[in-house]
C-alpha cells in the first residue's frame, strides 16, 4: 500500500509537471528569444538557447521609438491601471453593499440589468463608446481607459456581493445601534471584513487593465500617451525590418511587473475566490 500511495504520488507530480512545463513553455522560449539577434529569432524557433547572448536588445528596446523611451510608456500604463483600479474596486464594492444589504425599490430589476452586462461581447459596446467619447473630445486622452472603470464591473460586483452575503447582519444591527449611519457601517464595518474580495478583484483588475490593447489603440493617437501593449506592437513593421529581439526584450520587461504581483498576491486570490464561493 505504501509503495502503491508513493508511485502514485510521484506519477501525480510528474504529470503535474510536465503540463506545468507545456504551459509555460512560451514563457521560457520569449525569455531566451529575447537575448538572440532579431534576424534569428523566426529562423532558429526550434533552437530554446541563443548561440550568441545580445543584451543589447535590452538596451535598444527601451530606446523607444522617436524619442519616446519605454519609461514613458511604462509610466502612462501604471497611471492608467492604479486609476482605473482604484475606481474599479471602489464602485464594486459600493455597489455590492447596497445590492446585498439596503432595500430599495427596483433592486431586482437594476441586479438583472447588472448580471446582462456580464453577457453582452465588449466589440458589441465598442462603437457606441466611441461616439460618446468622441463626442466629449476625450480621444486621445487617459479619461475613455479610466472613467468607465469608476462605474465598477459586473464581474467584481457579484464576487463581492458573495462574499458579504457571508457576513451576518447582526453586525449591521449592532454598529446601527451605535449611530454608524450606511456611509460609516460601509466604510468602518463592512470595508475591513471584505479585505480578501477586495484584494481578488484589484489584483484581476490590475492584470486586465496592464495587458488592455484595444481600448488603447482605439483612444490613444500620440505616441507620447502610448501605453506599453501599444508600444509593443510599433516593433512589428509589416513593410520593414522587424526588431524581434527589442520586442521580445520589452516582453519580458512588461511582464515583470504581473509576475511579481502574482507571486506576491496569490494567497488572496486563492483565499478572495474559495471564501466567496463557500460564503454564497
Amino acid at each position: 500500500m505504501i509503495r502503491k500511495k508513493l508511485s502514485n504520488t510521484v506519477l501525480f507530480h510528474a504529470v503535474v509537471c510536465a503540463i506545468g512545463f507545456v504551459m509555460i513553455y512560451p514563457l521560457i522560449w520569449m525569455f531566451f528569444s529575447s537575448f538572440k539577434e532579431s534576424s534569428l529569432v523566426l529562423s532558429t524557433v526550434d533552437h530554446l538557447f541563443p548561440e550568441k547572448w545580445e543584451f543589447g536588445n535590452y538596451l535598444n528596446g527601451w530606446s523607444g521609438f522617436g524619442g519616446t523611451t519605454f519609461t514613458t510608456f511604462f509610466q502612462n500604463s501604471v497611471i492608467v491601471t492604479v486609476v482605473s483600479v482604484i475606481g474599479n474596486v471602489l464602485a464594486s464594492a459600493m455597489a455590492a453593499y447596497g445590492f446585498t444589504r439596503i432595500r430599495f425599490r427596483g433592486r431586482g430589476f437594476f441586479f438583472i440589468c447588472m448580471l446582462i452586462t456580464m453577457m453582452v461581447p465588449s466589440q458589441v459596446l465598442v462603437v457606441p463608446q466611441y461616439i460618446i467619447f468622441n463626442g466629449l473630445n476625450w480621444v486621445n486622452t487617459f479619461l475613455p481607459l479610466t472613467v468607465p472603470e469608476w462605474g465598477g464591473r459586473a464581474f467584481f460586483i457579484f464576487l463581492i456581493m458573495q462574499f458579504i452575503a457571508g457576513i451576518p447582519k447582526d453586525l449591521d444591527e449592532a454598529a446601527e445601534i451605535d449611530g454608524c449611519g450606511k456611509v460609516r457601517l460601509f466604510t468602518r464595518v463592512m470595508m475591513p471584513l471584505i479585505k480578501p474580495a477586495l484584494a481578488t478583484s484589484a489584483i484581476f483588475s490590475f492584470y486586465w487593465k496592464w495587458d488592455d490593447f484595444m481600448g488603447s489603440l482605439l483612444y490613444l493617437n500620440s505616441p507620447e500617451k502610448y501605453t506599453v501593449s501599444i508600444a509593443l506592437k510599433l516593433f512589428c513593421d509589416p513593410t520593414s525590418v522587424s526588431d524581434y529581439g527589442a520586442m521580445f526584450a520589452m516582453c519580458v520587461a512588461s511582464l515583470l511587473p504581473v509576475i511579481v504581483l502574482f507571486l506576491f498576491t496569490q494567497k488572496y486570490i486563492v483565499d478572495g475566490i474559495a471564501m466567496s464561493g463557500l460564503k454564497a
